[in-house]
């Protein structure tokens, strides 16, 4: 099982950026998809951005297009996830996962934190 460990959140402010990293230590990323989730206190995970292990398409989802870039490095086995435009919603624990969906992920990496506030 390829576990992720996730970087790169923190406290900035409304309008500001941040760069997520996901990364694998014992895993070549390159082939595998990998798609970013969040979750809110109190609110369910939600997916929020997605890249194809076969050509490296991405999906975004409605809330972030425009604002969220998701790229990876494969000379760094890393999957970012460049977050522009960053708005007080978009506060929550940030997950990486070998899936765009939810439902196909078995198990969770602790996340990073990601808080929008002034």
């Amino acid at each position: 099982q390829v576990q992720l460990v996730e970087s790169g959140g923190g406290l900035v402010q409304p309008g500001g950026s941040l760069r997520l990293s996901c990364t694998a230590s014992k895993f070549a990323l390159d082939r595998y998809t990998i798609g970013w989730f969040r979750q809110a206190p109190g609110k369910e995970r939600e997916g929020v951005s997605c890249i194809s292990g076969s050509d490296d398409s991405t999906e975004y989802a409605d809330f972030v297009k425009g604002r969220f870039t998701i790229s990876r490095d494969n000379a760094k086995n890393t999957v970012y996830l460049q977050m522009n435009s960053l708005k007080p919603g978009d506060t929550a624990v940030y997950y990486c996962a070998t899936a765009c969906r939810a439902t196909f992920v078995s198990s969770w990496g602790q996340g990073t934190q990601v808080t929008v506030s002034s």
